[in-house]
């Protein structure tokens, strides 16, 4: 094994025991803190068929805590995932998950089932769907100006998906914005502005089930294209002069990416900067082959995610959103990086 499969096998297996920590810690810390040997006794319990001895400790983990840091890892790992995709896409590491609208879309069909009163299954599912046409639109927009190119006029087709996504976002948070105009402000408003901010709160068995298979349908997407997803760092010439089909490899990039990111709003809410900001920070230290990029990646979001998650809801009385503390630490986080390693904007990274 030369050094740097041994460099690369060490950075997964830290990452793993980093992640694997990060999980059980959260576990044990809450207003109602758990032991290790407390969890270990319900979890051997759980498995073995035997009675609980201690049924409140086994409700704790069983059906609000575990249910929340899973799904603060899947959100996190999905997030940074769909993010290393987009940077990898758009040959830009300062590209994240919301680039094309998916944010923006899912959120106007979150806070639209909370103005009619739906039931949280069905918010998740208007989230969902949301966020699905939104890049649905944007890739029509996309195809529309293909078809109709002339010669007299440049055209990118990344650029194009760029700025639909741009315009697009705009559009549908000025819808958001109506709506919260039209909200009631004693209950619907408050509603809509906490689900803004992302949460894990209402999080349980039945919302992490919802989550499950788009994320895993995305995630294995990506890692059978991990080899091909490569070659979009190159110039369209020379990728296609390799037999890539690189409008249809595009596409499923940006159909797993969008899974990946509205699977995520759906549950937990309009989470920023992670998608952001631990892809980039992943590349910069093992750089951007995307098949060393994308488990690190997903392992450095979920670590992060769960972090941040046990603080928000362990740090005061009221529980803070972890869409505040992740802009909080995000955004500082990632003006050093840009300051030390000397990242500018549009790079091509190798």
């Amino acid at each position: 094994m030369n050094p740097a499969q041994n460099a690369k096998t060490i950075a997964l297996v830290v990452a793993i025991i980093v992640a694997i920590c990060a999980v059980v810690l959260a576990l044990t810390l809450g207003r109602f803190p758990l032991s290790l040997g407390t969890i270990a006794q319900a979890l051997w319990c759980g498995i073995s068929g035997q009675p609980q001895p201690d049924i409140t400790a086994a409700t704790v983990l069983f059906e609000l805590r575990a249910p929340r840091v899973l799904a603060a890892f899947a959100v996190g790992a999905a997030l940074a995932a769909a993010g290393a995709a987009y940077q990898n896409l758009f040959r830009n590491p300062l590209v994240s998950p919301d680039i094309l609208g998916v944010s923006a879309g899912a959120s106007l069909g979150a806070v639209l089932a909370i103005l009619l009163s739906w039931p949280l299954v069905a918010l998740q599912g208007a989230a969902f769907a949301g966020g699905l046409v939104a890049v649905a639109i944007i890739v029509g927009i996309g195809w529309l100006v293909n078809q109709h190119k002339t010669a007299n006029f440049g055209y990118d087709r990344t650029l194009t998906l760029v700025l639909a996504g741009v315009v697009l976002g705009a559009l549908f948070s000025a819808g958001v914005s109506l709506i919260k105009t039209l909200a009631d402000p004693d209950n619907k408003l408050p509603a809509i502005t906490y689900w803004l901010l992302g949460s894990f709160s209402a999080i349980g068995v039945a919302e992490l089930k919802f989550s499950v298979l788009p994320m895993a349908a995305g995630l294995l997407t990506l890692w059978l294209l991990r080899w091909r997803i490569n070659l979009l760092s190159l110039a369209d010439d020379d990728a296609k002069a390799m037999g890539v089909n690189l409008t249809a490899l595009r596409l499923w990039v940006i159909a797993a990416a969008t899974l990946l990111t509205a699977a995520s709003v759906a549950i937990s809410g309009a989470i920023g900067w992670i998608g952001l900001v631990v892809p980039h920070a992943v590349r910069l230290m093992v750089g951007a082959e995307f098949s060393r990029l994308l488990p690190l990646a997903m392992l450095a979001g979920g670590t992060f995610m769960v972090v941040t998650d046990t603080i928000a809801r362990s740090v005061s009385a009221n529980e803070i959103a972890p869409g505040i503390l992740t802009a909080l630490i995000g955004a500082p986080v990632f003006i050093l990086l840009l300051a030390g390693m000397g990242t500018t904007t549009g790079r091509r990274h190798p």
